[in-house]
């Protein structure tokens, strides 16, 4: 089984407390390259490691009179180190430690999101497994097209899920960069290898290349990444709700003892976990356009960025490990309805096997336009007529003129659309 995170280990890696941490956490990997490189004593190195401290109490009252967050930081953890702070921050731009300390907070909240996705995977598998054969009416256009099995519809579902994990973990690779090369990126003031060592112990890669802030298609990039997620988790969400309308009723979401689903009709239960997820798909689709917005910046940096980020980074991060966990919960209690399914499949006579019947006259000889039109007649007069499309081939004269009773009758067996269902399952190790 894999390890399920708490959504509060996800809100933690955003909050403020988190946030000055991470800035210590790059400031101390920078003391501890220039100790490497001998340019900091051992003595002087642990003297800062256990003094190194903050109060995001007495930033906030710092930066109330310096109007800039790091500084009042760094100020911060100076009052606390004493006399050694001046090797703290040496050669440093405010962009190498909160680009960094971004960076290792886009990557510790895209580890709880991968093992979410991993989560949900495996609950869809195991449903997948269960339906591999309950028979249920595929649509286009919203309309039945064809029989199918709801086992099938999940692999494809898997199959969403495996791609956009797969989109996410390189988008968090690109992510996982650190910078620590000062001023305008020039490293003017610091030894290259610094950055080098210093993001080595963090566990991040080098940026190949900063303009003072690291590359902000990058950031897009990873928001790009979360968007396709929730716009995936809402293709799932959407289709679950249709099942629900009481005219269709194939699923429905869990319902749990004592629950109520409208203050006014006591009947209801309403599809919340689906309205709810394709609602919040929107503000995470809305996050990544202004990620997109964060990318042109004035020269080698300005910090128009930087308001936008506070806001969609712990939004976006936070909100698809929460959707990724509501819809995991969603599917792991999903009601199915099989019978509804094959109810719903045999509507109006089985017109969904019109195709047999069409393939069978033309195997017999017809003309597939002349072949479609007979077929065609017969179905929509059950359509349109409540009537039965079986019913009517087997009265029909130009029919059965050229298929017998039990032929006609063997275009109707379900069996037939099941025949390649163990090829699709192969696809995803999912043999039965």
């Amino acid at each position: 089984m894999i390890e399920r995170y708490s959504r509060e280990e996800m809100k933690k890696i955003w909050s403020l407390d988190s946030k000055f941490q991470y800035y210590l956490d790059v400031e101390l990997a920078v003391c501890k390259a220039y100790n490497h490189l001998g340019k900091i004593s051992n003595e002087v190195l642990n003297d800062i490691i256990s003094k190194a401290s903050f109060s995001v109490q007495r930033i906030d009252e710092i930066e109330k009179e310096v109007h800039h967050d790091l500084i009042a930081f760094l100020t911060n953890i100076n009052e606390n180190i004493g006399e050694d702070s001046r090797y703290v921050h040496m050669g440093l731009t405010s962009s190498d430690v909160i680009d960094t300390a971004l960076a290792l907070q886009m990557k510790h909240a895209g580890i709880i999101i991968l093992k979410d996705i991993d989560l949900l995977i495996e609950a869809i598998r195991n449903k997948a497994k269960e339906h591999r054969n309950t028979v249920c009416i595929g649509r286009s256009h919203g309309v039945h097209a064809e029989p199918m099995t709801f086992g099938v519809k999940l692999c494809g579902w898997i199959d969403l899920f495996e791609r956009n994990k797969r989109n996410f973990e390189k988008a968090l690779e690109e992510a996982s960069v650190g910078q620590i090369s000062g001023p305008v990126g020039t490293y003017s003031n610091i030894n290259p290898e610094i950055e080098q060592l210093a993001c080595e112990y963090l566990g991040l890669k080098p940026a190949k290349f900063s303009t003072q802030v690291i590359a902000r298609d990058i950031h897009a990039q990873y928001h790009q990444a979360l968007a396709l997620i929730a716009c995936v988790i809402e293709q799932i969400a959407i289709e679950l709700r249709h099942l629900q309308r009481t005219e269709v009723l194939e699923a429905e979401e869990g319902f749990s003892k004592g629950q109520k689903g409208s203050s006014a009709m006591p009947h209801k239960k309403n599809p919340i976990s689906g309205e709810n997820l394709s609602g919040l798909a929107r503000i995470v689709r809305s996050n990544s356009f202004a990620a997109l917005e964060n990318i042109p910046l004035w020269h080698e940096r300005d910090i128009s960025h930087s308001s936008v980020e506070r806001i969609i980074f712990p939004d976006s991060a936070i909100l698809v490990d929460y959707m990724l966990n509501r819809l995991l919960n969603t599917i792991e209690n999903l009601v199915v309805h099989k019978d509804n399914m094959l109810k719903n499949t045999n509507l109006f006579g089985g017109i969904v096997f019109s195709q047999k019947v069409l393939l069978k006259l033309c195997e017999k000889g017809l003309l597939r336009e002349a072949a479609y039109k007979l077929v065609q007649r017969n179905a929509l007069d059950a359509f349109n007529n409540h009537g039965s499309f079986i019913n009517n081939l087997l009265k029909d004269n130009d029919i059965l003129a050229v298929l017998s009773e039990d032929v006609i009758k063997d275009c109707f067996n379900i069996n037939d659309y099941l025949n390649n269902i163990e090829y699709i399952y192969k696809k995803f190790i999912l043999q039965m």
